[in-house]
């Protein structure tokens, strides 16, 4: 079934980016909710982008895209010896909590002007994973990097925003807004780490994961153009 919805997301991609009638991208902010907030109690942040294959209107209210979406919801950052053998040169070592979403993407959006309001929902899943990179603290190059941990959840939800008109007439871009808007997506159980379930014993990495639904309340500004 997963690997179903990777084809599907793949081909759905491939059209979009041939076929695209609207391109958007924001910023968002994110807030856990529920048990994921009970282990993950802090705001995350990342980037959002998404397509759909035509412009709706007053005539066709409606349609149908792909959302593509990562967010950091935790980091650590701690300087370490390079090795039991080599302690007097110490690194960098990085470790990050990361929400990777890929969602279809169904929008309504009756409305034309300067103001457009519209709803839209979202159908996918989330790709939860935790990754550690070790840098020179001179050069901050980094030489070594792993996945630490990584899980699966599908998710589902709804949002709503309002479409500011920025410009007209930009080249082939025919009209560019302004988007403000908030989403909440229901993701069912995952494993996933936060900052405090790594632990370094005797020279071993011991991981003690959590588990729960992975519900995010969202908040976005960003642009959209249509062609």
């Amino acid at each position: 079934m997963k690997r179903l919805f990777f084809l599907l997301i793949t081909f759905l991609f491939i059209s979009i980016s041939n076929n695209a009638q609207t391109v958007g991208g924001s910023i968002m902010i994110g807030s856990p909710q529920g048990d994921f907030r009970t282990n993950v109690d802090r705001l995350g942040y990342g980037l959002h982008l998404h397509g759909t294959l035509w412009a709706p209107g007053k005539e066709r209210p409606f349609t149908v895209g792909l959302n593509i979406g990562y967010m950091v919801y935790g980091e650590v950052s701690e300087r370490r010896p390079l090795s039991e053998f080599i302690p007097d040169v110490t690194v960098e070592v990085n470790r990050t909590n990361n929400l990777a979403n890929f969602h279809l993407l169904f929008q309504v959006s009756p409305f034309t002007g300067t103001v457009r309001p519209y709803i839209e929902g979202l159908i996918g899943g989330a790709y939860i994973f935790t990754t550690s990179d070790v840098k020179s603290t001179s050069t901050q190059l980094t030489f070594a990097e792993s996945t630490n941990w990584d899980d699966f959840t599908w998710s589902y939800g709804a949002g709503g925003g309002l479409l500011f008109l920025i410009s007209k007439e930009l080249g082939e871009v025919k009209d560019l807004y302004l988007d403000l808007k908030a989403r909440y997506i229901y993701g069912t159980e995952a494993q996933y780490l936060t900052e405090d379930d790594v632990r370094v014993v005797g020279g071993r990495v011991l991981y003690f994961p959590r588990k729960s639904k992975t519900d995010l309340l969202s908040f976005h500004i960003g642009v959209v153009a249509y062609f």
